[in-house]
């Protein structure tokens, strides 16, 4: 926002209007912030949820929902009962909390990372001092968005990344600009043929953050190989003439593994622990409904993303913080884990056989074979435009099935869009329902292909 420079009060005497240094911008007529007129019209979740109303017997494998029948009602029961049932537990859980968060939780996290990547909390440089409670992942990418980014700053993406954090950097006048990835993520060296691409062209001081999601990405369920981790800190540093460039490691689906090993975090090869900014949520592997995530901050980023949250709801919902402890201190939440991980093994299976089955006849459609996560990733024949105007979005519509575009999925800068990919969800419908919507898929194509 343009400000206008304060005159001295004496200034103020003379009856000529004071002069103003800065152009003002004209008001809009319904009084709307420049960063409300960003975001007028409809976004893709709109669209797609307006069909799914429409149109009840849809299959959505649009939509980035959990397994209904999998959620943890009985190990959320036990958890409350087990607060409810002492009355200074009670009364602590239903009071107002802190703006980092409730201590217990934030342990149980930082425990567990250092437990998931080898190294003791001492070894990775970090303490729980570091560790914020947001409102679910997007909270935390939200609030370092606003810490960071001016309007005209860029974050670089894998070209395709998540489209809400997309549509998130963009809603803050940023822009994102896409970086070429394959079947083992984010490719290094194209992020920094492309970094030194910004430099020539004056930009490099715009640029403030790499996203990653580093496990299982949405959209396209690949994995960022292990070899690439480091090397992705070591070219942020590189760059980071003007300022730190920050690499945003989402690890939303990190506990959605079905086969493999697991390896460390980006955030555990940064030794330093001042480059990596950590975002993680417990909605796709405890419950969305609980609305409880968290991110691991490099120290000099704590006082100013709480400063956010301060403005914003000085600490999220502390009740369902320490149900999450709870949850952690009985014991439950591996148990749970592993039950969602047969749960969704079975379902990613169905996914693929039904694309071995109706798809794979068809030429040119091809798919990744993702290890973990909630997604399969599609792509058609390039003749074949999979948009929300494209034909196919209708004719599969038609056909009982929905879908979410792959062009939603790349920034709007760098790496060439790809107008021929499809996004497939599997995680909230049955393995029978999963492969009747990719056969009305596959009936789609075949009539679009003709």
């Amino acid at each position: 926002m343009t400000r206008t420079a304060k005159l001295p009060y004496a200034a103020t005497l003379d009856k000529s209007p004071p002069q103003q240094p800065f152009p003002r911008p004209m008001p809009h007529r319904n009084g709307l912030s420049t960063r409300a007129r960003r975001d007028d019209g409809e976004t893709v979740v709109s669209v797609l949820m307006a069909k799914t109303l429409a149109q009840p017997d849809l299959i959505s494998l649009a939509a980035g929902f959990v397994d209904f029948d999998s959620l943890p009602a009985e190990t959320t029961a036990a958890a409350v009962q087990s607060i409810m049932s002492h009355p200074c537990h009670a009364s602590a859980a239903l009071q107002y909390g802190t703006t980092i968060g409730h201590p217990p939780l934030r342990q149980a996290i930082l425990d567990r990372l250092c437990q998931a990547d080898g190294h003791t909390a001492d070894e990775a440089g970090l303490s729980v001092d570091q560790v914020v409670i947001t409102s679910g992942s997007n909270q935390l990418l939200h609030h370092v968005g606003e810490v960071l980014l001016d309007p005209g700053d860029i974050v670089l993406c894998a070209a395709p990344s998540y489209f809400v954090f997309l549509g998130l950097i963009e809603s803050l006048g940023a822009t994102t600009l896409g970086v070429a990835s394959d079947e083992h993520g984010i490719v290094p060296e194209s992020l920094e043929s492309t970094l030194e691409e910004l430099d020539r062209a004056g930009r490099l001081a715009q640029v403030k953050a790499i996203y990653v999601t580093s496990y299982f990405d949405n959209p396209a369920g690949v994995t960022t190989a292990a070899q690439r981790r480091p090397a992705l800190i070591e070219i942020a540093r590189r760059f980071s003439r003007h300022h730190t460039i920050y690499v945003l490691e989402d690890v939303a689906y990190r506990e959605l593994r079905y086969h493999g090993d697991d390896v460390p975090s980006i955030r555990s090869f940064d030794a330093a622990g001042d480059t990596v900014i950590q975002a993680g949520t417990f909605s796709k592997s405890f419950s969305p409904g609980i609305r409880v995530g968290w991110g691991i901050l490099p120290r000099d980023l704590v006082a100013p993303v709480l400063a956010q949250k301060g403005h914003f709801d000085f600490g999220s919902a502390n009740f369902n913080q320490t149900v999450m402890a709870q949850v952690f201190a009985q014991g439950s939440f591996d148990t749970h884990v592993e039950r969602l991980r047969d749960c969704y093994r079975k379902k990613l299976q169905a996914a693929l056989d039904g694309a071995e089955e109706f798809l794979a006849p068809i030429d040119g459609v091809k798919w990744v074979r993702p290890g973990g996560g909630l997604y399969v990733w599609l792509t058609l024949p390039e003749a074949i435009d999979t948009g929300l105007d494209g034909p196919l979005f209708d004719r599969a519509v038609e056909e009982g099935v929905l879908y979410v575009p792959g062009e939603v999925c790349y920034p709007r800068e760098g790496a060439p869009i790809a107008r021929n990919r499809i996004r497939l969800s599997f995680g909230i419908q049955s393995c029978e329902s999963i492969r009747q919507g990719i056969e009305a898929l596959a009936r789609a194509i075949k009539r679009t292909a003709r």
